[in-house]
């Protein structure tokens, strides 16, 4: 109502333009996203396989740090003999070495001499293993803690099927319902009943 109400005013009151400043509560409607919260137990496991993962990363953005910087310098080395590179000293070659190496590639510096547009080549190549290596470290971690909330303890009685996780309710090959009562008892005393 308020979003729409100045509208109306301002075409029967004069002076009423100021009012259509209220029109931007419109975009309050925007925070209906937060209300996702069935996904929240997906977002805490993606959560909880970064902070596992973190170490690894940090160890992944250093090595990447002084690899643009080794690339920066040695291609500052190379180009700045010609100033139609736009190589003009070192933190712009290490910009150039970011943007080639995260595969952006503005274009807006770029080698001129033969040994220089192959180390470019070889930074563009590289720039597919900086996508490659964090996806797949994140993507372990996040197998590594998803199999660590499983507990595979669980047998189906009419079937004989293992390997069920802890909480599942039926068996994963006959789907018969799982007697949690019974399967509890079998931890108890070691599976011998």
């Amino acid at each position: 109502m308020l979003s729409i109400l100045p509208s109306y005013i301002s075409l029967f009151i004069a002076g009423g333009q100021f009012l259509s400043i209220i029109r931007v509560l419109r975009l309050i409607r925007i925070f209906r996203i937060l209300n996702l919260s069935e996904y929240t137990q997906s977002g805490l496991l993606i959560m909880g396989a970064l902070h596992e993962s973190r170490k690894k990363i940090i160890v992944f953005l250093i090595f990447i740090l002084l690899m643009v910087s080794a690339f920066g310098g040695v291609m500052y080395v190379v180009e700045s003999g010609h100033p139609e590179s736009g190589f003009e000293s070192i933190p712009i070659s290490i910009y150039w070495a970011i943007v080639t190496i995260t595969t952006v590639g503005y274009g807006d510096i770029s080698p001129v001499t033969p040994v220089g547009r192959f180390l470019a080549s070889v930074v563009m190549i590289l720039g597919y293993a900086v996508i490659a290596v964090p996806t797949g470290i994140v993507t372990a971690e996040l197998g590594k803690f998803r199999q660590s909330k499983m507990d595979f303890t669980q047998h189906c009685d009419a079937c004989g099927a293992t390997d069920h996780p802890k909480d599942s309710r039926y068996c994963w090959n006959c789907g018969e319902y799982q007697h949690k009562e019974k399967n509890d008892a079998q931890k108890k005393d070691g599976g011998l009943s």
